[in-house]
């Protein structure tokens, strides 16, 4: 079943993206802020679209 998308659900899924990423947002170099923000997109993404392990060998069984 796929992840409701909630301002909490986001809010989790930031305090659960990578601490480099996190830091680097505030870091004055324009490129570091840039890595940052794709890794924690991706982070995000991959959490609410992408299906996990369980669901993927669920719908294999089917």
């Amino acid at each position: 079943m796929a992840s409701v998308i909630t301002a909490e659900r986001i809010a989790d899924l930031l305090a659960q993206a990578p601490g480099w990423a996190l830091v680097a947002l505030t870091v004055p170099q324009e490129r570091l802020r840039a890595d940052a923000r794709l890794e924690i997109a991706e982070h995000i993404y991959s959490a609410l679209y992408r299906p996990s392990d369980v669901e993927a060998e669920e719908k294999a069984v089917a």
